[in-house]
């Protein structure tokens, strides 16, 4: 075969590069809308919003629970604080609800929860491992954090009395942990919160999804800004009886996310 047989077939057999879809401008007022849509979802199919409500919930109350039975309690603080990074994966399954719920399509219990592994790019798994790596990165930072503060001082002071935060050291903690905190968080949210959708509505690599959130996150940073305040604000309020109210925020959150998803990014 010669160099010019070779040169051309190569374009047959080569793949198109993948293309930035368009990303429209939003608003709060956008951000409104996803949130009654979500509310209207969780409406229509609420045996899918509990049930993934309730299974976030159990497994923070495990997680919790598992660290402070096992001596290790002082965990459970910045567990808590570092839960919600896992919440856009979670969601998968009620984003599959909502995307079905506008098509006319079957709810199918099988079909939902598979919706991770059945994503149009296959894709995911690797956004939760992802998510996972943050909040692991979160756990170090905060041992890091709460050494650098409190020295040599034992860590279950800061789960048995909350004295401990009205003194300098545990100011300090609180103001740098919360500084980082919301560093990684807001990088995690702005490269999975376009992402995660994406990667279940369409045929894209995961890095093409990443670099798609980051744009439509910067380009609307004032709604997405607004969007991840209610996250953060609705999940801290949800967490505190024991990660219960998790069981009706969470679903209203999943469901929100992926009409915020569709206001964002063109068809």
């Amino acid at each position: 075969m010669t160099e010019t047989d070779t040169a051309a077939k190569s374009p047959a057999t080569s793949h198109p590069p993948v293309q930035i879809p368009n990303i429209r401008q939003v608003t709060t007022d956008d951000v409104y809308a996803a949130l009654k849509a979500g509310l209207r979802d969780f409406q229509r199919a609420p045996m899918f919003g509990l049930f993934f409500g309730a299974v976030f919930s159990i497994f923070g109350i495990v997680m919790a629970a598992l660290l402070f039975f096992s001596d290790a309690g002082y965990w459970v603080l910045p567990m808590t604080a570092g839960f919600p990074l896992i919440g856009p994966f979670a969601a998968v399954g009620l984003y599959e609800v909502s995307r079905r719920l506008k098509n006319d399509e079957p709810l199918s219990w099988g079909a939902i929860l598979a919706s991770g592994f059945r994503s149009t790019s296959g894709q995911l798994p690797f956004f939760a491992v992802l998510a996972v790596f943050f909040l692991l990165v979160w756990i170090v930072i905060a041992r890091v954090v709460f050494a650098v503060t409190f020295g040599t001082a034992t860590m279950t002071n800061v789960m048995t009395s909350l004295e401990v935060y009205t003194t300098f050291e545990g100011v300090s903690m609180l103001l740098i942990g919360s500084v980082i905190g919301a560093a990684l968080a807001g990088l995690l949210f702005s490269i999975s919160v376009i992402g995660v959708p994406m990667l279940l509505d369409r045929e894209v690599d995961i890095v093409t999804a990443m670099i798609t959130s980051f744009k439509a996150t910067v380009e609307n940073r004032g709604a997405m800004i607004f969007w991840a305040m209610i996250v953060a604000g609705t999940t801290v309020v949800a967490c505190m009886p024991l990660f219960l109210g998790m069981i009706f925020v969470f679903p209203m959150l999943g469901h929100s996310a992926w009409h915020l998803y569709q206001a964002v990014i063109e068809p």
